[in-house]
């Protein structure tokens, strides 16, 4: 029988991702992954950014869910195995706990540390609900462990976190999904809508600066991982709306020519070089939902925010 005190599965190691840091940073165009952004440093981090006034996604979500809770309840039904990808500190699963009311919550994120944290004390709110952490980069694979229940399971990706895979790739992370969902399974997921460039770009760029540093503290991060010599210091952040490509684009650009040097190797980056550090892709609501189409769902519900373009919907799994 399963029990709410189950122990945290920890990440295991994965020989890939060192690989993958190299292969990116010595790409002609340097790019580091953004799932890299989300140590625990850069996830409250990001905690922070969603309180900020420039960044509208978290507030628009939260009060699309606080509008419509009944309604999603009653799509999503109660009980079921509620998979929460990307889940942080798990603040936006556990204020749907109430209504949802689901058997088994499963926090998925690639930092194990915070997310274990932040179990921690949703068990002491809710210790009926059978709680457990799984650190895993659900964007290369989602093989999940036996004791995730395969009845009614729901994911969950709130926060526009699908923006940041190019379409090609979101329709095979979506198609992942599905066929993790089983028979009777679904999706829960909040995508951004396509809005005027001054909004993404204050956005993804605020005042006081606490996006670049989250944006700057990936090369921390890669230090730590590749036993690099980045000199923060040495670097700035850029975040813009790049309206061709249809997508909010982040960028780390180094301030003057330097080496950086890692195990084995290193690059050398001219002044003004940048590394690509993340997109955010802005869909139209008719192509968000022919994207999950494409993928093996069958949009039922769809709520929006009039004053501020972003939707949640509600994903049946389809044969």
């Amino acid at each position: 029988m399963l029990t709410s005190c189950t122990t945290e599965k920890a990440a295991a190691p994965s020989a890939h991702l060192p690989a993958e840091l190299f292969d990116g940073l010595g790409a002609r165009q340097a790019t580091i992954s953004p799932k890299f952004l989300y140590d625990a440093l850069g996830s409250k981090l990001f905690e922070a950014i969603c309180e900020l006034p420039e960044y509208y996604p978290t507030r628009t979500e939260a009060g699309i869910f606080e509008r419509h809770g009944h309604d999603i309840a009653h799509a999503c039904g109660i009980g079921s195995t509620l998979i929460d990808l990307g889940a942080g500190n798990c603040a936006k699963a556990a204020s749907l706990f109430p209504l949802l009311r689901p058997a088994q919550y499963v926090a998925v994120d690639i930092s194990t540390e915070f997310v274990s944290e932040a179990l921690a004390r949703l068990r002491l709110r809710f210790p009926h609900i059978d709680m457990r952490a799984l650190g895993l980069d659900f964007s290369s694979g989602l093989a999940l462990p036996d004791d995730v229940r395969a009845q009614q399971r729901l994911f969950f990706y709130p926060g526009s976190s699908l923006g940041n895979f190019t379409p090609l790739d979101a329709r095979a992370f979506l198609t992942r999904l599905r066929k993790g969902c089983g028979l009777d399974g679904a999706l829960l997921i909040g995508i951004d809508l396509a809005k005027d460039k001054a909004s993404l770009d204050a956005a993804y760029d605020d005042a006081l600066g606490v996006t670049a540093a989250f944006n700057l503290n990936v090369l921390r991060h890669v230090n730590r991982l590749l036993g690099s010599d980045f000199d923060v210091r040495q670097w700035s952040h850029v975040g813009f709306y790049n309206e061709a490509a249809g997508r909010v684009e982040m960028h780390l650009e180094a301030k003057r020519a330097q080496r950086v040097r890692w195990p084995g190797g290193g690059r050398h980056f001219a002044a003004g070089e940048r590394i690509h550090t993340e997109n955010s892709y802005k869909y139209r609501q008719a192509d968000a939902i022919g994207l999950l189409e494409q993928s093996g769902f069958e949009a039922t519900h769809v709520w929006t925010d009039a004053r501020c373009p972003f939707a949640v919907i509600h994903a049946q799994a389809i044969a």
